[in-house]
């Protein structure tokens, strides 16, 4: 009795985040934040994410099971190539402090820790990124031409960032670590 118990707790977690509503959808990618019990993979594949650094491809049709928080990215049947660097400064990734967590034909995963202060080099971004900000703190993000703007995250915040762009970021305020998924 116990076991069926249990089993149907599992089943209605799972349903209940299935049915929620993705933090992002677009013609990339679905992502949703879950806990617990992943039900099947809902498209081709998805990529999972754990809070404390872990990422796996997991194949359409298999299940998952993090204790932690975690994000499941879908990734769509839509590749777009990354944009050729016309810009003149290094690629995004990687970088200097920055951890390659996976690779695989469909994304890049990375983990990175900003320090107060330190701005990383300018840089720019050929491919499309989902973003997980795991702490809470404010990150300036410089253009080339020099306009600023202040971003404040909160721990959980997940962002979808176009390609094509060039920037340096720097922590003002708090910490910040983020999780970062690049799209091929």
């Amino acid at each position: 009795m116990i076991q069926i118990l249990f089993f149907c707790a599992m089943l209605l977690q799972a349903g209940s985040q299935a049915a929620a509503k993705p933090a992002i959808d677009n013609d990339r990618v679905t992502v949703w934040e879950m806990r617990g019990l992943m039900p099947p993979t809902p498209g081709d594949a998805v990529i999972i994410i754990s809070s404390s650094g872990i990422a796996k491809f997991v194949p359409k049709g298999t299940t998952a099971n993090f204790s932690e928080k975690y994000l499941v990215i879908d990734l769509k049947d839509h590749p777009v190539p990354p944009i050729e660097n016309k810009s003149g400064y290094p690629l995004a990734f990687p970088r200097p402090g920055v951890k390659k967590l996976l690779e695989n034909e469909r994304v890049i995963v990375w983990d990175y820790t900003w320090q107060p202060d330190v701005p990383t080099p300018m840089h720019f971004h050929d491919k499309d990124v989902v973003v997980w900000m795991l702490e809470d703190g404010d990150l300036r993000s410089t253009t080339p031409d020099g306009q600023s703007t202040v971003n404040q995250y909160t721990a959980g915040t997940v962002r979808f960032n176009a390609r094509n762009r060039a920037h340096t970021e720097t922590l003002i305020k708090g910490k910040q670590r983020a999780i970062i998924t690049e799209l091929k």
